[in-house]
């Protein structure tokens, strides 16, 4: 199964990147690589929240409904003249329920590690995050997963799969859980987002073929 960074690398990811940075009126390498670091914390979040049947069962009937892949089959209108407010409150609501009070970590951790402000970030999330939901109900229906009980394994999947090796997805991992159970203060996700988003291994010294930064410079040429 092919990961969610790989959809990013794809000719779609590139018509979404496309898109979000003319909306936000950022570059477009800043905007791929926010993209690349938020959607996968955003995922990351999902899967905590679907642990839960209560979670599992709401995130469940949103994809089955709302958010069931119909925004990805015209995002040339979606963009073409700005995108409609409806949907970035909704990107803002998803937001809202996916992070709760965590979602000013996220801003900030991903505003140091990218050089974009955090304001800017904010705005790329609304628009990203009703696409992403689109992005997992398109997966549920072409995987058939019919039931709240394979909601995580769907979230799974797209964490884990595609070109990232063990050790790159447990730096993933490693990156998600720190912004999520950061405390505001910044020490960690500094540490840990330097520690992935840079390719350093554990000991500082500069892996730069692992973690989660090896695959985003393969992914968008090193951006």
């Amino acid at each position: 199964m092919s990961g969610i960074l790989d959809l990013l690398n794809s000719d779609l990811g590139k018509q979404i990147i496309g898109g979000v940075s003319n909306e936000v009126g950022q570059d477009q390498n800043k905007t791929a690589s926010v993209l690349s670091m938020a959607l996968p914390v955003l995922m990351g979040a999902m899967k905590r929240n679907a642990s839960t049947p209560e979670g599992a069962e709401g995130l469940n009937n949103a994809l089955s409904n709302k958010h069931n892949g119909s925004i990805l089959d015209n995002l040339g209108s979606l963009f073409g003249g700005g995108v409609d407010q409806e949907v970035k409150n909704d990107g803002d609501g998803i937001l809202r329920h996916v992070l709760g009070d965590r979602r000013s970590n996220v801003e900030n951790a991903i505003s140091k590690q990218s050089g974009v402000d955090a304001s800017s970030i904010g705005n790329i999330l609304k628009v990203a995050a009703p696409i992403l939901m689109g992005v997992l109900g398109k997966q549920k229906q072409q995987q058939n997963v019919q039931s709240s009980s394979g909601i995580g394994d769907l979230l799974g999947g797209l964490l884990g799969g595609g070109s990232s090796n063990q050790a790159q997805q447990q730096g993933q991992q490693s990156f998600i859980e720190a912004i999520l159970d950061a405390d505001n203060d910044g020490s960690v996700i500094d540490d840990i987002a330097g520690m992935f988003f840079k390719g350093n291994d554990k000991t500082g010294n500069g892996n730069s073929g692992g973690g989660l930064g090896g695959l985003l410079g393969g992914l968008f040429g090193g951006k």
